[in-house]
């Protein structure tokens, strides 16, 4: 294990930094961690930030739970520097070009401003997709890149999004609800259909995306380019 450095600067990331280099060294819990033994408590904290947001909390509250999202990164940086891998630093300045490129109608390669920006929503999101083909060519299926462990319904949206952007065809639809109160109220009713019926909803939906994601990117590959 790397020798942790004394607190450097006197910015609060660079505290940080240096709090948990020494945690890793004298604290027998910390220093047991590994990126696996993390990744419950990323998405723990990732959703305690949902529901934070959510159900309206205070801004304090919202802090915190940023804060707790916040040592997940700093603990997975710290263990790739441990072995020599990445340092926090290098994960900001990558995320900070990554801004950069992914957003060319903000900013010139150079981090510049442009002269002007697009007007809609759709411009961007026609750019964003521009710029990822450029960066993954290899990556050919519109849908790659969606996590297969994402939950259900996310899964979902997000894979019908993607769909759309690319013109493939989407599933056939129902009524739409006036609102999202009745939205989640049919939802939650074909749930109770489900288990009434002793079936498992979040299985279902994961398996109806997979159908439709292979029918797409089969339709996809077979359309003449």
């Amino acid at each position: 294990m790397a020798d942790p450095e004394s607190r450097p600067g006197s910015s609060a990331t660079a505290e940080l930094l240096g709090l948990i280099a020494q945690l890793r060294v004298h604290c027998p819990w910390m220093g047991g961690l590994t990126h696996a033994s993390l990744v419950e408590y990323l998405l723990e904290e990732a959703y305690e930030v949902a529901e934070t947001i959510e159900e309206g909390h205070p801004d304090a509250e919202l802090q915190g739970e940023l804060g707790d999202v916040l040592l997940q990164v700093v603990l997975h940086a710290r263990l790739a520097e441990e072995r020599g891998a990445f340092t926090f630093d290098d994960v900001a300045r990558g995320l900070a070009a990554k801004m950069i490129r992914r957003n060319p109608h903000v900013f010139r390669p150079d981090g510049s401003l442009q002269d002007s920006f697009p007007a809609t929503v759709a411009e961007i999101e026609q750019k964003w997709d521009a710029v990822k083909r450029a960066e993954k060519p290899e990556r050919q299926d519109p849908f790659d890149g969606i996590p297969q462990a994402l939950p259900a319904l996310a899964r979902a949206q997000k894979s019908l999004a993607r769909a759309a952007r690319a013109g493939l065809g989407l599933p056939a639809g129902t009524p739409v609800p006036e609102g999202e109160e009745e939205l989640g109220n049919l939802l939650l009713a074909v749930v109770r259909s489900a288990r009434d019926n002793g079936m498992d909803a979040e299985r279902a939906l994961h398996a109806a995306v997979r159908r439709y994601q292979s029918d797409q990117s089969d339709q996809s590959d077979q359309a003449p380019s």
